[in-house]
């Protein structure tokens, strides 16, 4: 048996077929390079022109936007008379958006007033008032109903009840480039929130030099949702009892130690801690 190595393959007459020429693959090579060129302008083009594929395409400081406008959609429906208060932002550093590039997560909350017994009731009410892009639906969870949607450009929308009479309704990017951050909109003029919030902290005995931090959301059809919130650290434990005469007896909750009524055109909602107040006026959205 010989111990050669034979190159190339045989044809059907036993001659070896020949080697590929040069001017063949260099037309190749040319190919493959003008096939290259090609994907990478159709790429740039795509990423100018098109609407984001994945969530790894929007940034936060872009996606913060949709983020804004959609908690202005909460505010409106839930109605301005069951709207308890928007949170302030939320960012969460660290996550991966690849195994090589940090990012970050930001959240917004709306809880919304949601007697127990009827949170499914409450949550529906607000899914039928969504904008129907959203595709926004109820169904059952974990610990009870559970409202889901899509706010456009990877932003999800879940709601789901607490223990104490309330609804919270999260509006999450999830893990995003960073960009140049998320940036919220500032709002310096005093509102009937301001007013609201002042007289609760004046009933609870609080100092009276703490500025409050104003949070605020766009309405679809405009104007401003608006949150006005303040929190003391230990001190005394509060009681509602100071907060009955404002809210004239007829409190829109009271599970203590959370507490709220409503002052003319404001939602004010009380968190009455051992450790710790919390307070928060609150002006919705119109019909």
């Amino acid at each position: 048996m010989s111990g050669a190595v034979q190159t190339g393959s045989a044809s059907s007459t036993g001659a070896a077929a020949p080697a590929p020429t040069r001017p063949r693959r260099r037309w190749l090579l040319a190919v493959t390079v003008a096939w290259a060129v090609l994907l990478a302008g159709l790429t740039w083009l795509s990423v100018r022109n098109d609407p984001p594929t994945v969530r790894e395409q929007r940034s936060l400081d872009q996606a913060g936007q949709v983020v804004d406008r959609a908690v202005g959609e909460l505010a409106r429906a839930a109605g301005a008379a069951n709207l308890l208060e928007l949170s302030p932002a939320r960012i969460s550093s660290g996550c991966r958006v690849t195994p090589f590039a940090d990012g970050a997560r930001l959240r917004r909350e709306v809880v919304v007033l949601g007697a127990t017994g009827d949170e499914r009731a409450v949550l529906a009410g607000i899914a039928d008032r969504l904008p129907a892009s959203w595709r926004a639906g109820v169904g059952p969870g974990v610990d009870g109903p559970e409202l889901r949607a899509d706010a456009g450009e990877f932003v999800a929308v879940e709601g789901r009840p607490t223990v104490d009479g309330r609804v919270r309704l999260v509006v999450d990017t999830g893990c995003r480039p960073i960009g140049t951050g998320y940036i919220p909109a500032l709002v310096t003029a005093d509102g009937p929130e301001t007013a609201a919030l002042t007289a609760a902290r004046q009933a609870l005995h609080q100092p009276g030099d703490a500025v409050p931090e104003l949070v605020i959301a766009p309405c679809p059809g405009g104007g401003l949702a608006r949150t006005a919130w303040s929190a003391t650290g230990p001190g005394p434990a509060a009681s509602t009892t100071a907060l009955a005469a404002l809210a004239g007896n007829a409190p829109l909750l009271d599970q203590p130690p959370v507490y709220a009524y409503r002052s003319g055109a404001v939602t004010v909602l009380a968190e009455l801690g051992a450790d710790a107040t919390r307070l928060a006026a609150t002006v919705g959205c119109p019909d």
